[in-house]
């Protein structure tokens, strides 16, 4: 569910494919327009529509017609997550010749569909709800098992949300919904798409890079990322000039730390390599500001916020993307001497980088402003400098003045870690058939890993130790959750109880399910809902304990028996009974109560804390490790979004 789809991409051939399944009841909108519009299915793009109604109705006949009526992509971006999640394998993929290889999504044998919901921008809005919510109905109506939903606005209320409305009637009918946290990170608080039965993915970085070096005069190198394919002539240094002292007279020196568009003075900028600071407008727009101004080469240099991720775009002139720490060193370079020079070397494909994974700053993290009782974002993906397939509408960069074109893109963002999963949870259903939404989530969730390839804990872009409010359960591991060992199962009448435990009343809870929906008389409270992880926001500093439940289903072959370890938050104490599980069959559930309680005088208030709660079933190469984070607060007061404590 995103911007639509350009068929005649290699990553959807139907070639040896068999005919569609005779369950699809799905349709093509443009499968016989005579222009443009004109998009064939096949048996492997097996559907594609479009819903505009709501866009139509916000922006006019006018507006709209601005935007064609058609499924298909413009943009790139719906067929870039599409083709992540199952494109077919597709030899020689590449994008100006870097990461050259054979690419596929995560299911490359499902079938796939478009539904288009995103149009041109309107006043910053782009998908409007009730667009989302008519192709969530089309999709339950066509028998789609895995939806991947790469938008979301800002978090709200579940009754005011497109994305979370239509979610929980695709997962009422057997559908797994996985959707992105959202690229407004690294501030607390500013996790997306936070319902409960939706599966919402941060991102994080993998161990392939794209190195371009900046080499200075004084013959040091900064290693940069980028995927420029214009080079600077070899062995020749350039003039280097802050974009602030290149500064246009009619500029202000924040436009011109940011190479906003005609932010810089031609005479100043000419044939020199400008330093530009990262932030507000795009990294690849910053390269056309400086390629007007007559600039040679862009060195992009991240703030403090942004730390140490570097991402690759497909810049218009000679460009690198280097870390804060480095930029830091370039600017003492600069200010050394009178004649600061260096030259920018042509990118490369560098693979088994480290350390990897660790998380992007552009993906937003917890808590969970909306349900804090929950853990957002429920696990983290690879979704920085994706290569995938993309439209021959638009160039690699997006931007109106890119009149390339390009059969692979690479792209970042949470948009990309969304379809990653999605791909996940498709192959899951087709070893699965069984298994709910719900299960599929756990088995994805509990199954993860938190190390990177240093065997160090995962990271964040400032090389810090991150948290679950970052990474969730942690970084996706696909083939551990194709057998989980337990799952965390939930149904439509738990997240009824749910919604009641939120104070939702019979009219507001109708939007979510028709037919009976009273609360029980004493509804749980939302931290009791069956999920994977485990959070309590306000625990009492008095000592009082906190009981929560949980029930796991043994989804193993055999007869099993479970034992629980835990890692204790700093000042909270947690006890589990039992603390064994004994399981006579497969498919049978237990059921268990986590209890916590505040130690006096080890904790903060208000600060939040970590721990984690692992079941095994014992040792070996098949031993199952049920993995969930734990997350509480003790004695907490009001805080804002942004300014959370966090341990």
């Amino acid at each position: 569910v995103h911007a639509g789809v350009w068929p005649e991409a290699g990553s959807f051939s139907d070639d040896g494919m068999g005919p569609v399944p005779a369950r699809w009841r799905g349709v093509c909108h443009d499968q016989s327009s005579s222009d443009d519009a004109q998009v064939r299915c096949n048996r492997k793009l097996i559907g594609a529509q479009y819903f505009n109604k709501g866009y139509a109705a916000t922006v006019g006949r006018a507006g709209a017609g601005a935007s064609p009526a058609s499924t298909r992509d413009s943009d790139g971006h719906g067929t870039h997550t599409l083709s992540t999640a199952a494109g077919r394998f597709v030899p020689g993929a590449n994008l100006f010749g870097y990461g050259n290889g054979t690419a596929k999504g995560g299911a490359p044998g499902a079938r796939v569909a478009a539904y288009k919901v995103c149009w041109r921008p309107v006043n910053g809005s782009e998908c409007f709800d009730a667009d989302i919510i008519a192709a969530f109905d089309a999709a339950i109506h066509d028998g789609v098992d895995v939806l991947s939903v790469s938008l979301g606005g800002a978090p709200t209320d579940y009754f005011r949300d497109g994305v979370a409305i239509g979610s929980f009637h695709a997962v009422r009918n057997g559908v797994t919904v996985v959707t992105s946290a959202g690229n407004s990170g690294p501030g607390a608080g500013t996790v997306s798409n936070t319902a409960p039965w939706l599966v919402t993915v941060g991102a994080s970085t993998m161990d392939r890079e794209f190195p371009a070096y900046l080499v200075l005069g004084n013959k040091k190198r900064i290693k940069g990322q980028s995927l420029s394919p214009v080079p600077l002539p070899a062995n020749k240094h350039y003039r280097l000039i802050s974009s602030v002292e290149a500064k246009a007279e009619d500029a202000t020196v924040a436009q011109a730390q940011l190479c906003m568009e005609g932010s810089l003075d031609k005479k100043k900028a000419r044939g020199k390599i400008v330093v530009c600071m990262r932030g507000k407008n795009a990294r690849v727009e910053k390269g056309e500001a400086v390629h007007r101004a007559g600039g040679v080469g862009l060195v992009l240099a991240n703030d403090e916020a942004t730390g140490n991720e570097m991402i690759a775009d497909a810049h218009v002139l000679p460009a690198t993307h280097i870390t804060y720490s480095d930029g830091v060193a370039l600017l003492a370079y600069m200010n050394s001497t009178r004649l600061a020079s260096g030259y920018i070397t042509l990118p490369n494909t560098a693979l088994e980088t480290k350390p990897a994974p660790f998380m992007a700053a552009f993906s937003s993290q917890g808590p969970n402003t909306v349900t804090p009782q929950i853990l957002k974002p429920d696990i983290t993906a690879p979704g920085v400098s994706i290569l995938a397939a993309f439209t021959g509408l638009a160039g690699p960069t997006g931007l109106t003045f890119d009149s390339r074109r390009v059969l692979f893109n690479s792209e970042s963002g949470t948009s990309m870690s969304c379809p990653h999963v999605a791909g996940i949870a498709g192959l899951l259903k087709a070893l699965h058939p069984d298994w709910s939404p719900a299960a599929i989530k756990s088995a994805i969730m509990t199954t993860t890993r938190v190390q990177d390839n240093t065997r160090r804990p995962m990271s964040n872009s400032s090389f810090l130790r991150a948290t679950p409010f970052a990474y969730g359960a942690g970084h996706v591991q696909p083939n551990r959750a194709a057998d989980p060992g337990l799952v965390y199962d939930t149904n439509a009448t738990d997240y009824l109880h749910f919604l009641c435990a939120l104070g939702y009343n019979s009219t507001v809870i109708g939007t979510f399910m028709d037919g009976p929906n009273a609360c029980p008389a004493r509804p749980r409270k939302p931290e009791d809902l069956n999920y994977p992880s485990v959070t309590v926001p306000h625990l009492s500093a008095s000592g009082e304990p906190r009981t929560v439940t949980r029930r796991v289903r043994n989804v193993g072959a055999e007869p099993a028996a479970y034992d629980v370890r835990v890692r204790e938050p700093r000042g909270v104490s947690v006890s589990v009974r039992p603390s064994r599980l004994e399981f006579a069959a497969a498919g049978e559930e237990k059921e268990f109560a986590v209890t916590f309680r505040a130690r006096a005088g080890r904790f903060l208030p208000g600060e939040y804390v970590f721990g984690q709660m692992v079941w095994s079933d014992g040792a070996g190469r098949r031993r199952h490790r049920v993995r969930s984070p734990v997350v509480v607060r003790v004695g907490a007061h009001r805080t804002s979004k942004t300014s959370v404590p966090v341990a």
